[in-house]
């Protein structure tokens, strides 16, 4: 039986992919892949504002891929892996469907294909 989700509430693989949407937003994931930062490390490479990049860290917070620790007056930012296993946990249930259809579909090497190759395989 499928669970219903109500619309105003996204479930965690939703929040997750709509997070991952972003390009910025995985740009930042990238960054603390390498380790925790404070706001002003993670938005020195982008031309924004400070809040702009707060916006950011906050959708990465509410969707759990990011957690924010409390140092003194800092507040690093860590990577919290979960949710990404679990897009990718969902992703491993159709691989083995995209595989063979993917595989269908591949032409195989010149040689196979009765194509004329003109040597710029080799």
């Amino acid at each position: 039986m499928a669970l219903l989700v109500p619309a105003h509430e996204p479930d965690a693989l939703s929040a997750t992919l709509s997070a991952l949407a972003d390009p910025t937003r995985r740009a930042i994931l990238a960054r603390l892949s390498r380790g925790e930062a404070t706001v002003g490390e993670i938005a020195a490479p982008f031309a924004m504002s400070l809040p702009a990049v707060s916006r950011h860290l906050k959708v990465l917070e509410r969707a759990g891929l990011i957690a924010r620790g409390r140092a003194a007056q800092w507040r690093p930012c860590r990577l919290e892996p979960a949710p990404l296993r679990a897009v990718s946990d969902w992703l491993d249930e159709y691989r083995g469907h995209w595989d063979l259809t993917l595989h269908a579909f591949d032409p195989g090497p010149p040689e196979l294909r009765g194509g004329i190759s003109d040597g710029s395989e080799q």
